[in-house]
C-alpha cells in the first residue's frame, strides 16, 4: 500500500487509472469497532458512480465502493513465469484455436465468429483477438445475430491473468448482463519432461479417431460435425490404450499393428502438433482403471511422437475444479499460464 512521508496510507489511484494493475485496501467492515481491512489486486477494469470493478487473475470481479477506499495504488504488471515455455497469451490463443477449429468462420475485424453445430464452446464462440472494428454494442449485436442465424446462443470466449488478456471486455461484458458460464486456466511446460514419464507400452496412436477411442470419448454420439472438428489441426494424433477385449503389441504402435477394440479402451488422448507446440486433449481413462498410470503413459507416447515432429513446448487446457488432473499436469512440470472464460449473451437459455 501507499504510505506518505507522515506515515499514513493514501490512496493514489483516479479514474485515469482504469485499465492498469493496481492494489487497493479498503474497509471489510465500514463503521464497526476494530476496523478490518481486505485487500485487492488486479486490472481496474471500471470505475462508475463511486463503484471501482477490479478484475482478478482468475478472472473474479471484485466490487469496491469508493467509500470504503484506504490505499491504493498502480502496481507493476505480474512478474514473468520463471517455469514453462516463454510465450504471449496472443501466440498461445492462436495455436489454441488452429488445434479446434470450427466448420465455418468468419470475421469481424480482429474478431473470428466461429461455429461448428453447437459442438463444445470453443468451436461455436467469438475469439476476439484485437478491435472487432465497430463499437462495442454494435458488435455485441452482429454477434447475435450471426449465431441467431444458427440456431446457436451467442458466446464470447476471453482470457485474464496474464500481459494482454481481455479484463477490461470482461467487465463490459458483465455490464452488459452476458453470463460467465464456464472458468478454465491453460498450462504450459516442456515437452521432453512428458515424454521421459513412461514407455508408453500398449499404446496405440493413428491419425483418426476410430470407433474405439470415441467410445471412451465423455463426449457421446458424436456427429460428423463434431469428427471435422476433433480431426482439425495442423497434425492431429489419436492414442489408445486398447481394453480388456482388444490385444496389441508391446511398445506404442501404430493403428495397423493392433487388432480393433471390442470395448471401450482403457484409455485415450489426443495431441496437435503445430510448430513448436503440442496441445494435449481428451485424456480420459476408464474410472475402474485409475490410478494405474494410463493417463501419463497416454501423454508420453503422444509427447514423443510430437517430439519426433519438432515439438519442443505442450500446452493443455484444464477446469478449476478438476484437482485430479491439475495434480497430474503439476507433476509433469506444468504450470498455468492463464485463465479463460466463455460469456454466453443475455436472456438466452440456451446452453452448448
Amino acid at each position: 500500500m501507499e504510505i506518505s512521508a507522515a506515515g499514513r496510507l493514501e490512496v493514489r489511484i483516479t479514474t485515469a487509472d482504469v485499465g492498469k494493475r493496481v492494489s487497493v485496501r479498503r474497509l471489510s467492515e465500514p463503521g464497526v469497532a476494530g476496523e478490518k481491512f481486505t485487500d485487492t489486486v488486479g486490472v481496474l477494469t471500471s470505475w462508475t458512480d463511486g463503484v471501482l470493478l477490479i478484475t482478478r487473475k482468475s478472472g473474479e470481479c471484485v466490487r469496491v465502493a469508493e467509500s470504503t477506499l484506504v490505499a491504493g495504488k498502480v502496481v507493476p504488471s505480474a512478474p514473468a513465469r520463471r517455469r514453462g515455455p516463454a510465450t504471449s497469451y496472443e501466440e498461445l490463443a492462436r495455436v489454441a484455436a488452429r488445434a479446434w477449429r470450427p466448420v465455418e468462420s468468419e470475421r469481424l475485424g480482429g474478431w473470428e465468429l466461429r461455429a461448428a453445430g453447437g459442438f463444445t464452446r470453443r468451436a461455436n464462440s467469438v475469439l476476439p483477438l484485437g478491435d472487432p472494428g465497430l463499437p462495442l454494442d454494435e458488435a455485441l449485436t452482429a454477434v447475435r445475430r450471426w449465431y441467431g442465424e444458427r440456431g446457436l446462443p451467442a458466446y464470447v470466449q476471453t482470457a485474464t491473468g496474464a500481459e494482454g488478456t481481455q479484463e477490461l471486455l470482461c467487465a463490459e461484458l458483465e455490464r452488459r448482463d452476458w453470463v460467465r458460464e464456464v472458468t478454465a486456466e491453460v498450462w504450459t511446460g516442456g515437452l521432453a519432461p512428458v515424454a521421459d514419464l513412461a514407455e508408453g507400452a500398449g499404446v496405440v496412436l493413428s491419425r483418426e479417431a476410430d470407433e474405439a477411442w470415441l467410445a471412451r470419448y465423455r463426449r457421446k454420439g458424436v456427429s460428423d460435425v463434431a469428427l471435422r472438428v476433433l480431426g482439425s489441426g495442423p497434425s492431429v494424433w489419436f492414442a489408445t490404450v486398447p481394453g480388456a477385449g482388444t490385444t496389441c503389441t508391446t511398445g506404442t504402435t501404430d493403428a495397423t499393428d493392433a487388432t480393433d477394440a471390442t470395448d471401450a479402451p482403457a484409455a485415450i488422448g489426443r495431441c496437435v502438433v503445430d510448430g513448436r507446440w503440442a496441445s494435449f486433449a481428451a485424456v480420459e481413462v476408464d474410472p475402474a482403471r485409475r490410478r494405474r498410470g494410463l493417463a501419463t503413459a497416454v501423454m508420453a507416447a503422444l509427447a514423443r511422437r510430437a517430439l519426433d515432429e519438432g515439438a519442443s513446448a505442450a500446452w493443455l487446457q484444464v477446469e478449476t475444479d478438476n484437482a485430479a488432473a491439475r495434480a497430474l499436469y503439476a507433476r509433469m512440470g506444468f504450470t498455468v499460464h492463464h485463465a479463460y472464460h466463455h460469456y454466453r449473451e443475455p436472456g438466452d437459455a440456451g446452453t452448448l
